[in-house]
């Protein structure tokens, strides 16, 4: 009987498994994949992720694939095992259907530990959802104590104090100009850490500017560098094995300092209320951590139930875990909204005019008296009107600051995007900057238009509550379904209240717009991370 020698068999083997690989990677992903259906973004995508990846590590990817979507339509091959989608009834399949997360978000694990932005499976998330989502609640934060006593001390004095003396005059008889990009981040980390940590434990970033500053820059170092760890993980945990880090020792140097800052901060706002002569002393006051104390009872609850203790130490890094997602992702979001949000009321002066008058329909109204507002205005008032909100909804939408694709798996069992059958454990993904840049929708989607929220109630239109039910469809600023962003509530009701602050009192004039246009990444900014505003102060007649 013949037999194979050994090079024959070696080149046997190696021929098998040539074959193999071509049938699995290439014949099969391009022709037989019931994703080969599916259009291609790229001639390269059915057998190669390489064209997607080049595009994200160059940071075009919303960009790009809106592109795609305008060519090839709403469900897009962008990988061998990857899908972009485009639709409303796409979003509602995938983001309302309980899809997992995909891997992509263990990156926001923080000191080692899982938070409820990084955990991809459903149930743990929900979990620790329940035990802090009453307190993000529109009710709860409209009727709360704690909050209306933050917003009072942030507003009157680290808010207002700074744009009145930016609306006096510099030794040369010129205005002073704010940068309210840093301003907005800065308004924004006040709030979101007063009610995380209570108001003395706040970062207080708009009266200490030069820590803000820095801080700034450790998070801008953090955000930009997380592609290999988050697309290539594999390849990322390979090389390191061999001391090949794809992370920069600075941006790891980065994470470590924004860490140790969030975990002091939790930490002391856990003792506060853990020490026996202040517990319950601070409920409904300014120095409330409203968040952690939720987190501590919840936890606790769990323990108790489950009749598993956690161990003090792990407990405060689960909870320190959770808040710096909260911390780290509202400030950065909000500032963001509210920078464009005044770039383009400074644009007219008519505008402003027509959003003040709305505003002192307010009772009490926020205008300046003996130095002070009075922040205590009703809530539910402020929540109802129509311009103020139409303003903010299309600079979320037009600019929305985390616009970039939220990656989730299909499941187990196949599904159906649109008129495809997927099999499971595909990535699929939409973005609300492509969710909303709908053109039926949103005709001229790249012009900010306030009046696409307000046309429902004016233009006499025989299909405006379909119109009006149509747009609000298709906005998708916060996500949807069981995942979408937790502090929705809180950036809204912290926008409308900071917004209806300044211009009761108020206008804005644009000094430098250079770099305002917003960068293509998964949460966008503008380019210079700057815009300067001036403020004058409105004299009464």
């Amino acid at each position: 009987m013949a037999t194979l020698n050994t090079p024959d068999l070696y080149t046997s083997t190696i021929l098998i498994l040539i074959l193999a690989f071509l049938y699995q990677y290439v014949l099969y992903s391009a022709l037989i994949s019931p994703l080969s259906r599916i259009p291609k973004a790229h001639w390269s995508c059915s057998i190669s992720p390489v064209w997607i990846l080049w595009n994200r590590f160059n940071h075009r990817e919303n960009r790009t694939l809106h592109a795609a979507h305008k060519r090839f339509g709403p469900v897009v091959r962008i990988g061998p095992n990857e899908l972009s989608v485009n639709s409303a009834d796409g979003v509602k399949t995938i983001y309302q259907g309980g899809f997992d997360k995909h891997q992509w978000y263990s990156l926001f694990n923080n000191y080692g530990v899982s938070c409820m932005f990084s955990s991809l499976e459903s149930k743990q998330h929900s979990q620790r959802k329940r035990m802090v989502s009453h307190v993000y609640s529109k009710s709860y934060l409209h009727a709360s104590p704690a909050l209306a006593a933050q917003a009072d001390v942030i507003i009157n004095e680290r808010l207002m104090p700074q744009l009145e003396a930016s609306a006096s005059m510099n030794s040369a008889g010129h205005p002073h100009a704010i940068d309210v990009h840093s301003f907005f981040c800065a308004t924004a980390m006040d709030f979101i850490s007063s009610y995380t940590f209570g108001l003395p434990r706040s970062a207080d970033f708009l009266r200490r500017s030069s820590y803000r500053a820095h801080w700034l820059v450790l998070y801008a170092t953090r955000e930009g560098n997380g592609f290999f760890a988050q697309e290539l993980p594999k390849l990322s945990r390979v090389l390191s094995l061999i001391g090949i880090d794809l992370i920069p020792s600075w941006v790891t140097a980065a994470n470590h300092e924004l860490e140790a800052w969030c975990k002091e901060h939790s930490d002391a706002a856990i003792r506060f209320l853990e020490n026996e002569e202040t517990k319950g002393s601070v409920l409904d006051t300014a120095g409330d951590p409203v968040v952690i104390r939720a987190l501590l009872a919840g936890l606790d609850k769990e323990a108790t139930t489950s009749h598993e203790p956690i161990p003090p130490p792990q407990r405060d890094l689960i909870i320190a875990s959770e808040i710096i997602d909260h911390v780290l992702a509202g400030q950065e979001t909000t500032g963001v909204a509210l920078t464009y949000l005044t770039y383009h009321l400074s644009r007219s002066l008519p505008l402003q005019e027509t959003l003040r008058r709305e505003l002192l329909t307010l009772s009490p109204n926020l205008k300046l008296n003996n130095g002070r507002i009075n922040t205590y205005s009703d809530p539910k008032h402020l929540d109802s009107l129509p311009v103020l909100n139409a303003v903010i909804t299309e600079t979320i939408r037009r600019y929305t600051p985390a616009g970039g694709p939220e990656p989730r798996v299909t499941p187990t069992q196949s599904c159906r995007i649109g008129p495809y059958k997927v099999p499971g454990g595909v990535r699929v993904s939409a973005s609300p900057y492509n969710i909303h840049r709908d053109e039926v929708v949103f005709p001229d989607p790249e012009t900010w238009d306030h009046t696409r929220w307000l046309r429902g109630r004016h233009d006499g239109n025989d299909n405006k509550e379909e119109r009006e039910r149509d747009v609000y469809r298709n906005f998708w600023g916060f996500s949807s379904g069981g995942r979408m962003c937790l502090g929705s509530n809180f950036a809204m009701h912290e926008m409308k209240l900071v917004i209806a602050a300044i211009y009761s009192n108020y206008t804005s004039h644009i000094i430098n717009d250079e770099g305002v246009e917003q960068t293509d990444a998964y949460t966008g900014r503008p380019k210079s991370n700057s815009l300067y505003l001036r403020f004058e102060r409105i004299m009464e007649d």
